[in-house]
């Protein structure tokens, strides 16, 4: 699990891979979960990578933890939430192995969850289901396989993309609040290329 991964180089850098502009899918989750003064739900970021959505959800009070294999990762994520002069935990670990310990109000995850190898998704989103809290919510984004969309020039030989309803498939069971798949463009790597993507908003009710 302690290993070095291709973000590491990238993650070294001063300046944000990604930026700091979170995820437009962050309003929404905040919209649903509907924040108090004296409410601060328990949120896990898998993939959270330099912290842009981890530090804005904890802007908004909610408890947060980032999970990222890469270790220059959390450690930028560390100090912009302290220059953000925010509060939040870390875990260094792999998702294809990592088996969650606590008890969770939203599980959220952009642009990770491509990692997972099909043959271990099904036990890995069960692991996320189980310790979602009651009411609570799994907020995923995963990159969809079309034929006619040209496999980015910067894709990894471990990306394994989804089929068009596979994530939907495994939330059967919850109430999907939100779900869409868009095609959008993209400029990582320096050339211009396009990706599909599918993002789901579901509710754990018993």
């Amino acid at each position: 699990m302690k290993k070095q991964n291709s973000y590491d180089e990238k993650y070294s850098k001063k300046e944000f891979y990604r930026g700091k502009k979170p995820s437009a899918i962050c309003d929404r989750v905040i919209e649903i979960v509907k924040l108090s003064s004296d409410s601060h739900p328990k949120l896990l970021d898998l993939g959270c990578g330099e912290g842009r959505n981890t530090i804005y959800f904890a802007k908004h009070g909610f408890e947060v933890t980032g999970l990222d294999l890469s270790l220059p990762g959390l450690k930028k994520t560390e100090m912009y939430a302290q220059e953000a002069g925010v509060e939040i935990k870390t875990i260094h670990a792999d998702i294809i192995t990592y088996k969650l310990e606590e008890i969770y109000d939203v599980i959220f995850s952009t642009g990770t969850l491509h990692y997972l190898p099909p043959e271990v998704r099904k036990e890995r989103f069960e692991d996320y289901k189980k310790h979602t809290s009651f009411n609570g919510l799994n907020v995923l984004s995963v990159f969809v396989e079309k034929p006619f969309i040209k496999r980015a020039p910067d894709a990894e030989e471990n990306a394994f993309l989804y089929k068009s309803g596979e994530l939907m498939g495994y939330y059967r069971d919850w109430e999907i609040l939100y779900c869409t798949e868009e095609i959008f463009d993209c400029m990582s790597g320096g050339i211009p290329h396009k990706h599909a993507v599918n993002r789901i908003i579901a509710r754990k009710l018993y």
